[in-house]
């Protein structure tokens, strides 16, 4: 079961994702939802969910903010930014920060549902639109020789669209455990430790 928790300071939105979340009771645990990132940053850690679904825009402390708060104190939490801003600063910052995913506030509810399920399998969900934005920003230059292989590059490429192990197994029509030996060899090289960071490292240094 995972359990689910919401920031944002919209009382409509809030109550839509609950339902959302409320109609899937088989997979997913409703847990709270917080209409400033204060009160959450307070009541979140003791609590522990899995999933945060992250407003960035908030009265007060930004999203942003509560993200970076939320990962020294709950490392093992993953959080989506679901916002209405889609700018390269605001996706970039809220890599930065540790963002497991990043969802625009048009998302429909089967989007939502399907971005709790990739990050409860490791992915890295995002929008459309995000992820046509991530990946435009890549250029693809003359790999050294301690850089990625061809195969790491493709399925890096393909975590940055934000599809989870099993979608970037059936993508490349390689084996679910060949995806993980492959994550593992990305991590080693661009010394990492997590799917946000090795897409945030791709975007920094333009690695595929």
């Amino acid at each position: 079961m995972t359990r689910v928790a919401i920031v944002d300071d919209n009382q409509d939105l809030r109550q839509g994702l609950e339902i959302i979340i409320g109609e899937h009771t088989d997979e997913f645990e409703f847990l709270a939802a917080f209409p400033d990132a204060e009160s959450a940053c307070k009541k979140i850690p003791e609590m522990k969910p899995d999933v945060v679904l992250m407003d960035i825009n908030l009265p007060g402390m930004s999203g942003i903010d509560c993200l970076k708060q939320l990962r020294t104190k709950v490392p093992d939490t993953d959080v989506i930014m679901l916002t209405v801003f889609a700018d390269d600063n605001t996706v970039f910052d809220s890599l930065c920060a540790g963002a497991a995913g990043y969802l625009t506030k048009n998302a429909a509810p089967e989007q939502i549902i399907d971005a709790l399920r990739e990050v409860r399998d490791g992915g890295a969900p995002m929008s459309a639109r995000i992820a046509r934005m991530v990946v435009s920003s890549f250029k693809i230059p003359a790999a050294p020789t301690n850089q990625l292989t061809d195969r790491e590059k493709e399925v890096l490429e393909e975590l940055c669209k934000g599809k989870s192990y099993k979608m970037v197994a059936d993508a490349l029509s390689i084996t679910h455990d060949t995806v993980r030996h492959h994550i593992k060899n990305i991590y080693k090289k661009l010394e990492v430790h997590s799917v946000s960071e090795a897409i945030l490292k791709t975007m920094k240094q333009k690695i595929i």
